[in-house]
């Protein structure tokens, strides 16, 4: 059974406490502070898990004011969009830095993994399916990087897969963006497939050349979603 990652378990408890505690639409909730103190977890699996819930549209961040509860059925579309030209400079940052490097180990995964990754790679595929048609958003940024992370592992590079885990532990904007835009999800099924097949058959020329597929139709379709906003 997969093990769930600190901040997916911290989301679960933030809205076991927003569903028992009654918090509506507009309610002020806990603070950073108060929520790292109730749920007796650090201060940066809290703020990661705030962040996710705040793209998902459960929570509102007003620095300095506090934390408020949302609906997400009215989140609207310029709200998600502010957020992306927010963060756009350090998205493509984040995109740049994956292509010079993670398609490469990609290449390095095709030549080293053993039966133990594939196996892992393939539960991770079919969760990200079922929880994809599930409607469960939180869930699936965080198998997104669990998915990453297995081909990181698999490079058999400990230098690489540190790397790669301080970069889906810390830099969650990229997998949070990608998976907001509408049908990037969908396509991130058949791409991670794709990745899968090479990778799985040991072809590291087509598994860095998915790889870079990948990447690149997530950037592509982030700032073309921008786009057609403005």
């Amino acid at each position: 059974m997969r093990k769930k990652r600190l901040s997916e378990q911290v989301i679960d408890e933030i809205e076991r406490i927003i569903c028992e505690e009654n918090f509506t639409d507009g309610d002020k909730f806990y603070s950073e502070n108060e929520l790292t103190k109730k749920l007796e977890v650090s201060r940066t699996s809290v703020r990661e898990a705030l962040r996710i819930l705040e793209i998902s549209g459960k929570l509102k961040v007003h620095h300095g004011k506090g934390i408020y509860i949302c609906n997400p059925l009215d989140k609207g579309v310029d709200e998600f969009a502010n957020w992306l030209q927010r963060n756009e400079s350090s998205l493509q940052e984040h995109f740049e830095v994956r292509l010079i490097i993670e398609t490469k180990a990609a290449a390095y995964a095709a030549k080293n993994i053993q039966d133990v990754d594939i196996i892992r790679l393939e539960h991770v595929l079919t969760r990200f399916e079922e929880i994809m048609n599930l409607g469960k958003f939180e869930k699936l940024i965080n198998l997104d990087r669990e998915f990453h992370q297995i081909l990181a592992k698999s490079t058999k590079n400990r230098t690489y897969y540190t790397l790669m885990k301080a970069m889906t532990d810390t830099l969650q904007e990229g997998w949070v963006s990608s998976l907001s835009i509408p049908e990037r999800a969908e396509k991130t099924v058949k791409e991670h497939l794709d990745i899968f097949n090479a990778v799985s058959s040991h072809n590291p020329e087509e598994a860095e050349k998915t790889m870079t597929v990948h990447l690149e139709n997530a950037l592509n379709d982030i700032m073309s979603y921008l786009k057609n906003v403005n």
